[in-house]
């Protein structure tokens, strides 16, 4: 019997999410990655890393924030998202999560252009990333219990 064979390349896992101040402001940055369009902190998990551990660590290095009380509140896929600055296949693992303070300053890593702390349903007003927009919409539907752990 002949092993099976597995192709050569997987869809790569990622994490992202939702970042709130304590005056229920949302971070947006804006991002090359993502045609231009404004999006969540986030990027892959390392080999051996919990999500949870990959969600902190990215929101540290991208945003210079400590994100508190991660929440996972949905996965999406991203198969060659026409958005993306180049085909690849992507799990989105999506948390929200609290900062401390209100619109904290943020230091960008060189993925970020820029970025604007505001109300979650002024977020919507923005041209987002599609995948940003989901996680924004099911925010929104989700109410106040999605923010608690």
């Amino acid at each position: 019997m002949e092993p099976p064979v597995f192709p050569t390349t997987f869809p790569i896992t990622t994490v992202g999410g939702l970042l709130r101040d304590e005056a229920g402001n949302v971070l947006l940055v804006k991002t090359w990655k993502w045609s231009n369009l404004w999006g969540i902190p986030g990027g892959k998990v390392e080999y051996g890393e919990t999500l949870a551990a990959a969600f902190l660590r990215e929101t540290l290095e991208e945003t210079g924030l400590r994100a508190l009380s991660p929440s996972m509140v949905m996965v999406q896929d991203a198969i060659e998202h026409p958005e993306f600055h180049r085909p690849a296949h992507f799990v989105l693992v999506n948390y929200l999560a609290h900062v401390a303070g209100i619109k904290p300053p943020v230091t960008l890593n060189d993925e970020g252009q820029e970025y604007v702390w505001l109300p979650l349903q002024e977020a919507l007003k923005m041209p987002l990333n599609q995948p940003t927009r989901v996680l924004a919409e099911k925010a929104i539907a989700g109410g106040e219990s999605l923010w608690t752990c």
